[in-house]
């Protein structure tokens, strides 16, 4: 094996011995799943995750410290019941976002309350490439419809970001490094490929807040496609968050924020799949406003955001694209006593993209939503929203989320179900764009339902299993006979189970690990695994050091084969990645230590498109 991945690899280990001989409990551990976990995203209050009636994922800021260096797709990967296509190979890809057995434009992306999405695209999905992992605090998923909350697009999960908090201290630096390597299965070279870095810098003033980050990441090394002779393709990308509060009273707040981010992406021609000179150029500005007045038994909410997006494609076929859109949400959140908490709102969205001339479209949402948390165990979330597009009309959705909890002693075990109805709006280029649109278009319609259980108990165990069926109607698709969008007549159907796991047996050893079974009818439904595990085994060897191992599978799936015009079925495949790390000085600095693909696993994730072999991976987080 080659001589400096032995070197990486004896330094990682001595470092771990050495700090295994400290047998106190680290301060890194993955944690006990507690019964009083928190959780905001499925109802908007901050309740016990034993009175909601979903299984949150929530990642919380002390696990996204550990994934130093992967990317927010890479992450949100990990998760059941979602499949990341093209986060496994050349930073670039177009990645491609399955949950549930949906479509990248089912799924809704938030970041402090407020949604993101380039209008210009076309499908109107939000770009995780995007995002920088160092600057998020938490990430809340909520899978299944959630369009009464939080409206279009929101059928099949919402991904909620929220971004890093501000320190308590007047000056407080964070400066994080990692670099390693980046290669294919067949060309193990071992040359350091891949960089990340970002420094924040943030603080409190007495009554104001502020904070400044920046991050930046580079690869190469890699090929887009897995053509023969292939050259490297080059990605980089900037990231620049600002952020000012000032509190005006214990009741009053107001905060303000801006974030500028520019990705450029070598790419090779993925039709012939043949090496090209193409690049991909894109540019984000996003600027908002977050407000609370706080009163007795509740709080008015203003979450307000406008974004632009330009976008440029340098290739044979060279185009540009650029848009815009506003989002204003203003709600009153209101608990009567310690059973009843409502949500009253309105969320208005205007949405431009600029093709032959300027297009654009307008919705405007009411809703309410009401939670009730009894005293003997039934918990029950359900709510309205009314949808008023500019070009369609209105649309009602509603969803009805019972569960009921047994106390047990040390935790409960919870029955769960849902009924929920959910829209995609078409997009701008489906409506109104250069090639294929139909104004006549209608919106998607989705209906969720749910079932499950949940089993918490104090000692460190918590188990559970929901089966979901959605139905998709007015499914839009580009039919290529007609050149134009329009709906489908047909109905799709998807049914599927997901499993979770945390598991505490001992006081150093957690262990996390999940399943998800999927099956969409209706089309040919590409890149959607029928089966998918993830585990991950941490163990804190002591107050300072602790390591992991994580497996991924992913099961039988098709995609299509473009020099022949058809679904093609790809084999399954396992990798199992490492990680240690440890913290010279507590509290100040930690060093980590990462291999991916640690068995360097030859697989095909997209047809043409090259994947990610054995790569290492160091870095350091520095606190001042």
């Amino acid at each position: 094996m080659h001589k400096k991945f032995l070197g990486l690899c004896a330094t990682a280990l001595a470092c771990t011995g050495i700090a295994a001989q400290d047998g106190s409990l680290q301060k890194d551990s993955l944690g006990l799943q507690q019964l009083d976990e928190v959780i905001v995203s499925d109802s908007r209050f901050a309740l016990k995750r034993e009175n909601s009636g979903k299984t949150v994922i929530k990642i919380p800021s002390k696990e996204l410290q550990r994934y130093q260096g992967r990317s927010v797709a890479d992450v949100i990967n990990m998760r059941s019941g979602i499949e990341i296509a093209g986060s496994r190979g050349h930073d670039g890809n177009v990645l491609g976002v399955f949950a549930r057995g949906g479509r990248g434009r089912q799924t809704l992306v938030l970041i402090d309350g407020v949604r993101v999405t380039d209008p210009s695209s076309a499908s109107q999905e939000y770009d995780l490439r995007m995002l920088s992992v160092t600057n998020i605090e938490s990430i809340e998923i909520i899978k299944g419809a959630a369009s009464t909350l939080y409206g279009t697009n929101a059928a099949t999960a919402v991904i909620n970001i929220t971004t890093k908090k501000v320190s308590d201290k007047k000056v407080s630096l964070i400066l994080q490094t990692s670099r390693g390597t980046n290669h294919a299965v067949d060309d193990q070279n071992y040359d350091l490929a891949h960089a990340f870095n970002s420094v924040q810098l943030s603080g409190t003033l007495n009554k104001l807040t502020y904070q400044v980050a920046f991050s930046n990441r580079y690869s190469d090394g890699l090929s887009a496609n897995t053509t023969p002779n292939n050259e490297e393709d080059v990605f980089s990308k900037f990231n620049v968050d600002m952020n000012v509060g000032y509190r005006f009273s214990d009741a009053f707040s107001i905060n303000l924020y801006g974030n500028n981010t520019k990705l450029k992406s070598d790419y090779d021609d993925s039709f012939n799949l043949v090496d090209a000179p193409n690049k991909y150029i894109s540019d984000q500005r996003r600027v908002g406003l977050g407000s609370q007045f706080k009163y007795k038994k509740g709080s008015v909410n203003l979450n307000m955001a406008i974004a632009e997006y330009d976008s440029e494609n340098i290739s044979s076929f060279p185009f540009s694209f650029s848009g815009k859109n506003y989002s204003v949400d203003l709600f009153n959140k209101l608990n009567f006593n310690d059973n009843w908490y409502t949500v009253v709102g309105i969320n208005a969205i205007k949405d431009e993209a600029d093709f032959e001339t300027t297009k654009e479209f307008k919705i405007t949402d009411p809703y309410v939503n009401a939670v009730y948390v009894s005293p003997f165990g039934l918990n029950l979330n359900a709510g309205l929203r009314l949808n008023l597009h500019s070009e369609y009309g209105n649309n009602l959705v509603y969803s009805v989320n019972p569960s009921y909890v047994i106390k047990m002693d040390g935790g409960y075990l919870k029955f769960m179900g849902s009924y929920a109805t959910s829209y995609i709006t078409p997009s701008l280029t489906q409506l109104f764009g250069n090639f294929g649109a139909n104004p006549d278009l209608q919106p998607e319609d989705n209906r969720t339902l749910e079932g499950g259980v949940e089993y918490n108990i104090a000692s460190g165990l918590r188990l559970s299993g929901l089966y979901f069926n959605r139905k998709e109607e007015n499914f839009v698709f580009f039919d290529g006979a007609n050149f134009q969008y329009l709906n489908a007549t047909s109905t799709i159907d998807v049914h599927g189970l997901e499993i979770e796991l945390d598991w505490k047996p001992t006081d150093k050893m957690q262990l996390n690990a999940n399943y998800t079974f999927t099956e969409r009818k209706g089309d040919n439904a590409i890149r959607i695994p029928k089966h998918k595990i993830n585990a991950l085994l941490g163990y804190n060897f002591s107050e300072k050091t602790f390591a992991s191992l994580f497996y991924a599978y992913t099961g039988q799936r098709f995609d299509t084969d473009f020099s022949v015009f058809s679904d093609v079925e790809l084999d399954p495949y396992s990798l199992i990645d490492f990680y240690v790390s440890h913290d010279v000085v507590p509290g100040r600095l930690k060093v980590f230590f990462s291999l991916q693909n640690l068995f360097n696993e030859d697989y095909v994730e997209i047809i043409g498109f090259t994947t990610r072999g054995r790569n290492v991976r160091a870095g350091a987080t520095l606190r001042l």
